[in-house]
């Protein structure tokens, strides 16, 4: 069956990767999404290699593997907007379009009689959506905002890394930039949301999406942790909180994680491990006793975990019951039992590139499953296609425009 968004079309006006992630994940629900890059050079994270997607026969394509990441589903259409005729095809392709997506920096697409007042003046029932750094409003809204300064400045980086007491300690990223993401995934909500509203009212609306807001959003438990406490919570590696113990371990051979989200858990634990003392220890014996205590706790259980190797250790936790994991390498990540299972491999038919692997959705649907129709497209791959069909252009109009730099 086709796609839940199967009825909605998506001009795709961004680049990079928090408004191209949602840009994607509509496209994976079957709406047709028609991404605008500009001439010659499209979107910027085509530029972002290597590694590059390689040919049949083993050669760079010039693809990067990230822009592959987030735009697999769309078309691509060149359009120069900083020309008249450009922005004109831009409102004659929003006329026909239920969404509109843009990171732009603020204000510049109202420079160019593109911004949501003009689009809206043409069409009432669009759901434009903007993703900035800080918003369409406060006093930092017009500054470029990127992941990596969203991740220090909006707290993210001061509660992940190692302690700063111990050797490596201090302030780190997330190995992926996670404020595009989730700001990408709270915008296809948000337009899923819109939508559903459009349904009932019939009107479109201006959706005002910023990373800083995502980040301050996503902080989650260690938010309220400090609104509740006034106590600023700091890095601790890989231990938790809020939960002891929820951490990672050494082995004889190697590393493991340890998740016992309640006293059952740590119970269980304690009774393979060969430690029952430890969980009548009044000390540790619940959850908020091993949090106050966890600096007692905590050489304890290292020293129980280092008399096994990693898979002794999985085997028996597993048997018992108690939540535990290897830590994979991505190699690792791509052949677990479980992943393969999933289908979260996918391969998608490439114009340059042959067969190219692809990452799936995450998302699964009983009555409308995800169908991966198009690969990441090439650079202007559907400009003739998508000028002749919804803008009624013949070749020679269209290769006008391109004799004139436009498309």
């Amino acid at each position: 069956m086709a796609g839940p968004l199967s009825h909605i079309r998506v001009l795709d006006l961004s680049r990079v990767l928090a408004a191209p992630w949602a840009g994607q994940n509509l496209a994976d629900l079957g709406a047709e999404v028609i991404k605008v890059e500009r001439p010659k050079h499209g979107d910027d994270s085509r530029a972002f290699g290597p590694p590059w997607l390689k040919s049949p026969d083993g050669k760079d394509t010039g693809e990067s593997a990230y822009f592959a990441a987030a735009n697999r589903g769309k078309k691509s259409i060149t359009v120069n907007m900083s020309k008249p005729e450009g922005q004109k095809i831009i409102l004659d392709l929003a006329r026909q379009c239920d969404v509109l997506l843009e990171n732009y920096k603020f204000g510049d697409l109202a420079r160019y009689g593109l911004g949501y007042e003009d689009i809206k003046k043409i069409n009432p029932r669009l759901i434009y959506c903007s993703v900035t750094g800080f918003g369409q409003t406060g006093p930092y809204r017009e500054r470029p905002g990127y992941d990596f300064m969203i991740q220090g400045m909006g707290g993210l980086m001061s509660i992940t890394g190692e302690r700063d007491d111990l050797p490596g300690g201090g302030p780190q990223r997330v190995g992926v930039p996670i404020v595009d993401i989730m700001t990408g995934m709270y915008a296809s909500i948000a337009v899923c949301a819109a939508i559903a509203h459009r349904a009932e009212s019939g009107v479109g609306q201006h959706l005002d999406l910023a990373l800083l807001d995502t980040q301050v959003a996503f902080l989650a438990n260690q938010a309220m942790n400090y609104l509740a406490t006034g106590d600023v919570p700091g890095r601790l590696g890989n231990a938790h909180p809020n939960i002891v113990p929820y951490q990672t371990f050494k082995t004889s051979d190697g590393d493991i994680i340890l998740a016992c989200g309640n006293d059952n858990l740590f119970n269980k634990f304690c009774g393979l491990a060969g430690c029952q003392d430890l969980a009548q220890d009044p000390r540790f014996a619940t959850n908020g006793n091993r949090v106050e205590n966890r600096v007692a706790l905590t050489p304890l259980l290292e020293a129980v975990f280092r008399t096994r190797t990693t898979r002794e250790w999985v085997d028996a936790l597993e048997a018992a019951g108690v939540p535990n994991g290897p830590i994979n390498d991505l190699k690792q990540v791509f052949e677990e039992p479980q992943v393969i299972a999933r289908g979260m491999k996918i391969e998608l038919d490439h114009p340059t590139a042959g067969k190219v692997p692809l990452v799936a959705s995450p998302m699964r649907f009983s009555a409308t499953p995800v169908d991966y129709l198009n690969p990441p497209p090439t650079l202007g791959q559907h400009t003739e296609e998508t000028l002749r069909t919804m803008l009624n252009m013949s070749p020679a109009d269209i290769e006008r425009l391109r004799e004139g730099g436009i498309v």
